[in-house]
């Protein structure tokens, strides 16, 4: 039985974060590949982190610039490596390549990192030229991130594209690989409710993810109104995990725009709704909202940014609009006319059903890891600006490790007063 270590940036938690979803979706795969898998990670545990041990996975709790790492994959042995975003590729890497070198690296991007947050600032600072986006250290860490793996997993078309394009990244480092999703078969999609049954709009996502709280902010101020002014009965739910007092805040059952907070059963709220809103202003990678909504016949309004590299060629189920005005005018249409509602959810059957076929995609991630077995020592070869990155970067990160890890260790010491350690026995350049 193989052994495959995922390397996870938080714990996963599907029912919080498309994130989440995914990893759990990887993790899936390679259980019914018949590897031995461990999960670790360094964050802590939440209240919200799915039951991995139910599935048969072993987890493992690690540190951050710790050779106690080095001891756990020499017993390990791993033939599969996955870094969960590439800070774990940083962070983990170069360990994983001195101790287990024959190991296979995949990095599962999640999205782009850096064309998230240069979106962010871009939004943020409507003068800053997209040109500058090559000169972003975020891209340049991420992208050399990628050179250094054997395969990065990315999860948008328009992200294989760009990577293509700008970056000019050999195809045979990337595969394309988005949520991967069972077909909807009619008798699903007849159990769900109908367009009679629903009521409400929502908006659904977690608020550790800054394009979420300010989609929630500009639903508030901009979009909402106006879309009272034409259905003042209707209601707006807000659900998502970690909601910060700022978005408390906005709770008002005056104007019916209220707060729900963390939904236990996402799918059982969603389903119940009757129009999704998503009026996300920046961001990256695939939205796991629209595909639930997709998955519970519930169409949505999104934006360019939203509906990004999620449908191909064929029909939005709902409308992409991109001004508050434009939005409230879909919603409404939306929500007021069955026809053009049933017309939208088949529209997201026929995305789901077309674009993430579970099956297909898992055939795909299966031959190109059996080609990376196969083919190791040549891929390699092959890809000398990761092998020239993998140098520098092993190098460089094993002193700065080396380093911080000799500092805790002394800052242990130092807080233990039975040592008798003074101050100034710490190293001279050591400046807390």
């Amino acid at each position: 039985m193989q052994t495959i270590l995922v390397i996870g940036y938080v714990w996963p938690e599907p029912n919080s974060s498309a994130a989440g979803t995914r990893m759990i979706q990887l993790l899936e795969f390679f259980l019914c590949e018949g590897y031995n898998v461990t999960f670790a990670t360094t964050a802590s545990e939440t209240i919200h982190i799915a039951d991995l041990k139910i599935l048969g996975i072993k987890t493992v709790k690690i540190q951050l610039n710790n050779s106690s790492f080095d001891e756990f994959i020499q017993s390990l042995q791993p033939e599969i490596v996955v870094f969960d975003r590439f800070l774990m590729e940083e962070q983990y890497g170069w360990r994983v390549s001195n101790i287990c070198p024959a190991a296979i690296k995949i990095l599962d991007t999640e999205d782009l990192h850096f064309l998230r947050n240069f979106r962010e600032s871009a939004f943020k600072n409507k003068n800053l030229d997209v040109s500058l986006l090559k000169e972003s250290e975020l891209a340049k860490r991420e992208i050399a991130s990628i050179f250094r793996c054997d395969l990065s997993l990315i999860i948008s078309e328009s992200e294989m594209e760009l990577l293509d394009k700008q970056f000019k990244i050999p195809q045979n480092l990337l595969l394309y690989l988005p949520f991967l999703l069972n077909p909807i078969t009619n008798y699903m999609s007849s159990k769900l409710p109908g367009f009679g049954e629903r009521q409400h709009f929502i908006s659904i996502g977690n608020f550790r993810h800054p394009p979420n709280v300010d989609a929630v902010l500009y639903m508030k101020k901009e979009i909402w109104p106006i879309i009272t002014k034409q259905m003042p009965k209707a209601q707006m739910h807000i659900y998502g995990a970690y909601s910060t007092a700022q978005i408390t805040q906005l709770h008002s059952p005056k104007e019916n725009f209220l707060i729900k907070g963390w939904a236990k059963n996402a799918p059982e709220v969603v389903k119940n709704a009757k129009i999704s809103l998503a009026p996300l202003r920046f961001g990256a990678g695939l939205k796991g909202k629209l595909i639930e909504a997709m998955e519970c016949g519930t169409p949505t309004v999104t934006t360019n940014i939203g509906a990004e590299g999620m449908h191909g060629d064929l029909c939005w189920n709902g409308s992409i609009k991109n001004t508050p005005e434009e939005i409230a005018k879909a919603a409404v249409s939306l929500y007021t006319s069955e026809i053009k509602w049933k017309v939208a959810q088949q529209n997201g059957f026929n995305i789901i059903n077309s674009r993430y076929s579970k099956s297909d995609f898992q055939k795909i991630l299966h031959y190109r890891i059996k080609l990376l077995r196969e083919e190791l020592k040549l891929h390699r070869q092959n890809n000398f600006i990761g092998a020239m990155l993998m140098h520098h970067r092993s190098k460089s990160t094993y002193y700065l490790s080396k380093y911080i890890e000799i500092k805790n260790e002394l800052e242990h010491l130092k807080n233990q007063s039975s040592f008798g350690i003074s101050p100034q026995t710490l190293l001279p350049y050591d400046k807390g």
